[in-house]
């Protein structure tokens, strides 16, 4: 493999575009004609990531099908409301190609992951896979040291496909629970929403040391229910990302719950991030998967109580912390 089509000119696809183009030819794609445009001029991207300088073997284009031409490897980064899209776009394409995927959460309405989006679009056959971690955009690019996992459908894709990306100061490990990855990646979203109102109620580091924990169980029952190995959850694509997302300044997930805690609206604090907030809608998709499963995910119910404005932060965690005693378990 030496060429990559990466597909979303986000932070994250364009820190994984600039890494990778540092040792491979790198096609980065977006759908917007004006924003391709400003990168080519700018030869960065000031509107999602700052101006720090495209690497020579990285070019854009808004063209698709001249963007995956050639490619080896094509790594999707658009939001999972855009996958199901994106794939059909490819698919009329008639691509061959590996498809890697690095966006996290659940298709709204159907609650579907992208892993299962892809079965359904691509087929189980096809050579696809899942880029996840504890990973922030603003420190690869600044070339911090990352550690990410990436599970494939194909043992071998996702060695080939790891080694591709792994390099400098980013490690990359291989996997082949595709599931674990994807449910790792999405929920912990909803528990980063939970730590940032433990935190934006003063509650202090006991609080958000136990709600990771526990938010940790709840991750991995639901992954469990749906066939993911349970060992996964406990590395980079289960608890790494879960600790990361849930105490890093740069975690827009937990900036929401920050600021749901100091009383403001829901409404409001999405048109003031600039960004997407995987965390408000997968809360609502996981408990209606969960209720199905008969999954038991507590922080989780909460976290969408509040964002479907049913109940307040303080009820929200009165109804926690007035949970009867148990037996510690998974």
């Amino acid at each position: 493999m030496s060429k990559v089509a990466v597909l979303g000119a986000g932070a994250w696809g364009t820190a994984l575009a600039m890494h990778i183009a540092l040792q491979h030819d790198v096609v980065l794609w977006a759908r917007n004609s004006g924003h391709v445009s400003g990168m080519r001029k700018a030869r960065a991207n000031p509107l999602y990531l700052g101006e720090f300088p495209f690497p020579e073997k990285l070019t854009v284009d808004d063209d698709l099908a001249a963007a995956v031409d050639g490619a080896d490897l094509i790594l999707s980064v658009v939001p999972t409301a855009g996958f199901r899209p994106i794939l059909q776009q490819l698919k009329a394409l008639s691509i061959s190609q590996p498809l890697v995927w690095a966006n996290k959460g659940l298709e709204p309405q159907t609650a579907k992951l992208p892993f299962e989006v892809a079965q359904e679009e691509l087929g189980s056959d096809y050579p696809w896979g899942v880029l996840s971690g504890p990973s922030f955009a603003a420190e690869l690019v600044r070339g911090l040291p990352t550690a990410i996992t990436l599970a494939a459908n194909h043992k071998e894709l996702a060695q080939q496909a790891a080694q591709l990306i792994h390099g400098g100061c980013l490690r990359v490990y291989s996997s082949t629970d595709v599931i674990g990855a994807s449910v790792g990646g999405a929920v912990k979203n909803v528990m980063a929403i939970a730590a940032g109102i433990s935190d934006g109620m003063g509650f202090g580091n006991n609080a958000r040391a136990a709600m990771i924990t526990r938010g940790l169980a709840e991750i991995t029952r639901f992954g469990i229910a749906l066939g993911a190995k349970a060992e996964t959850f406990m590395g980079l694509a289960g608890a790494g990302d879960l600790i990361l997302t849930c105490t890093g300044q740069y975690s827009r997930n937990r900036e929401v719950g920050l600021q749901l805690a100091s009383g403001k609206s829901l409404e409001s604090i999405l048109a003031g991030l600039g960004h997407v907030a995987e965390g408000v809608n997968t809360a609502r998709e996981v408990m209606r998967r969960a209720e199905v499963m008969q999954v038991e995910m507590p922080i989780t119910y909460e976290v969408n109580q509040l964002l479907t404005n049913q109940k307040t932060a303080q009820d929200a965690v009165t109804a926690l912390l007035g949970r009867g005693q148990r037996q510690e378990s998974v």
